[in-house]
């Protein structure tokens, strides 16, 4: 493989289309370049990332090995950590350990949390006293908190200065925080007493007080705080951070933008895998058994269930008998009653997501998703009906009674389940709210068995009776 880019972006641009293809080729390429590896890793760490996390964990591991603490924590914290921890387990401790040290205290904790109990110890043990202490601090958190959010490199000044000191003092905290879209005033406790202005203070002569140009009464969570309700601060007050305090009011980091919109796009997914019954932490990178762990309740459950469903028509096999075209006809009534209420249940659950349902409003939003559902079961009603007509009448489908007949049935059968199935779909993420669950608990599960039984028994129903 022959490369001859001047730029390393270029190069990266090229390694990532061929890495694709052949992971194993540009890890040779790279390893017989180390030093273009290197300057593409100092110059462009997120570019380097994006090769990077193409590669197979060995010629990854060696890549890794390859470049300086400092580069390594770049391109590292610009890789999803799960996929990072594995890529990386296998190389050297002091490797690792060094590199870790290097990364904000947030980036390392949420990456070392990814390493199996044993490699997490030493790795620990391995790193400076300073950043183990940190790291070991953030890692006692729950992951979906305030506190598991944070960083600890948070600007502050203390209250006794004048705003001319405090204006000195922000030029230091310029080269040592990368972050100043808020500085916090502490008192000697390093209780959070008020947030700078920062428009008052450029205005302020530079003997007044601190306690002049700053916001008093700031708003902030604890560090156990749920990150749905931290990222519901952010968008009702429009901050760009949120500070984390312990009980006494003492600084403890922030909750960054960034992390907040990390946090919001994690729930988002969790609410997905959620819904459908999966593990809520579990990846594409989480080990079989983990993975097996949190599938297998909830697919036991969806079999008790299904087993339900199953009775219900095994109570009405005589009218198949009778009319074995409705055995044909059955899946199309559940199908379509389930594709309805998924609508139904995906609007909720996002709604729900973002703090957009009040309870006031459930009446009212019930009563329109079920209009909405009335309007697509008359639309699919005639459809399927007609459709059905037409099968029997032209003899594509065997039936013993006139078409007119099981036309209607499959109409009032498609009516009834589409609306129900939007009320189910709304209605069920609401009542395990009312019952202190997360709405998208396994959602779709109990849809399926609601809108299978109507799909099922309730159309060898409506034909028992019509038929």
């Amino acid at each position: 493989m022959r490369l001859r880019l001047r730029s390393p972006r270029q190069l990266a641009k090229t390694l990532l289309a061929a890495a694709r293809r052949e992971p194993e080729e540009v890890a040779d390429y790279l390893e017989a370049n180390i030093k273009k590896w290197r300057a593409l890793a100092e110059t462009a760490p997120g570019d380097a990332a994006d090769v990077f996390e193409q590669l197979l964990d060995g010629d990854a591991t060696g890549l890794f090995v390859e470049l300086g603490p400092a580069d390594a924590a770049e391109v590292l914290e610009e890789i999803a950590p799960e996929l990072a921890a594995q890529l990386i387990e296998d190389a050297p401790l002091a490797d690792l350990a060094a590199a870790l040290d290097e990364m904000t205290g947030e980036a390392a904790a949420d990456l070392i949390s990814e390493f199996d109990d044993d490699l997490r110890e030493d790795v620990l043990a391995a790193m400076s006293d300073k950043t183990e202490r940190r790291a070991r601090r953030l890692l006692a958190y729950p992951s979906d908190s305030a506190g598991g959010l944070m960083t600890t490199e948070v600007a502050y000044l203390p209250l006794g200065l004048t705003t001319g000191e405090a204006t000195e003092r922000l030029r230091q905290l310029h080269d040592e925080y990368e972050d100043l879209s808020y500085v916090y005033i502490v008192d000697d406790d390093n209780h959070v007493v008020g947030v700078l202005e920062f428009r008052e203070l450029v205005f302020k002569r530079p003997g007044s007080p601190l306690a002049d140009v700053m916001i008093p009464d700031v708003v902030s969570v604890n560090p156990y705080t749920d990150r749905e309700e931290v990222a519901d601060l952010c968008r009702r007050y429009h901050f760009l951070g949120v500070p984390v305090i312990d009980d006494d009011g003492t600084l403890l980091g922030m909750v960054t933008m960034d992390a907040v919109i990390e946090a919001i796009q994690d729930e988002a997914t969790e609410d997905f895998a959620a819904a459908m019954g999966a593990g809520v932490e579990e990846t594409v990178y989480s080990n079989i058994t983990e993975s097996f762990r949190m599938r297998a309740p909830w697919l036991v459950v969806n079999l008790l269930l299904a087993l339900i469903v199953a009775w219900v028509i095994e109570q009405q096999t005589g009218i198949i008998s009778e009319e074995p075209v409705l055995a044909a006809l059955m899946p199309v009534i559940a199908l379509l009653g389930g594709n309805g209420g998924n609508q139904s249940l995906a609007v909720m659950i996002r709604s729900l997501a973002t703090n957009a349902v009040p309870a006031a409003q459930a009446p009212a939003i019930l009563a329109r998703q079920a209009g909405v559902g009335v309007l697509n079961g008359a639309l699919l009603a005639t459809v399927s009906a007609g459709v059905t007509y037409l099968l029997i009448s032209t003899g594509l489908f065997g039936s013993d009674s006139a078409p007119a007949a099981v036309a209607t049935v499959v109409a009032v059968a498609t009516m009834a389940n589409l609306v129900i199935a939007a009320v189910a779909g709304t209605g069920i993420p609401l009542i395990l709210r009312k019952l202190g669950q997360d709405p998208a608990l396994a959602s779709s599960i109990f849809l399926t068995l609601i809108t299978d039984i109507v799909g099922f028994g309730g159309f060898l129903l409506v034909a028992a009776v019509l038929l």
